[in-house]
């Protein structure tokens, strides 16, 4: 089952897909996208071309567990893309997923724009890497 894993953002957000047996995880091209009806419409259609039958959603959490601004924004897609998909869209939990693609970009040497341009999606993969892992 290929699950797409999304890494939500307000101007870029990041995208990755997993094997069809749940092992391994792919990255995406990144979106730049600003309106987040568009981000939706965009997600849906990957979704369907990549045969996708759920969609993992990194979820943004305050270190204390709290759900803030982010969080909320994230639920607001979430809600836009449920309205386009017929399948389950999980929400996770996706404190250090950025701080770990970071680390990952740090120790492979990838720096400037093509450090900018991975970013998110490498984050969309780690989210999606920790739910597999998680299955497991």
């Amino acid at each position: 089952m290929r699950i797409l894993g999304i890494d939500f953002g307000d101007s870029r957000t990041g995208f990755a897909i997993s094997d069809p047996l749940g092992f391994g995880v792919t990255t995406l091209p990144l979106l730049h996208e600003k309106n987040m009806r568009k981000t939706a419409d965009y997600a849906a259609a990957l979704a369907k071309e990549k045969q996708a039958e759920k969609i993992v959603l990194g979820l943004p959490k305050n270190m204390d567990g709290s759900v803030g601004f982010r969080g909320e924004r994230t639920r607001e897609f979430a809600a836009l893309l449920a309205e386009r998909v017929s399948m389950e869209v999980i929400f996770w939990d996706e404190r250090l997923t950025t701080v770990s693609a970071q680390h990952l970009m740090n120790e492979t040497d990838v720096r400037g724009k093509k450090r900018k341009a991975r970013l998110d999606s490498v984050s969309a993969a780690y989210i999606l890497q920790s739910y597999l892992d998680s299955l497991k």
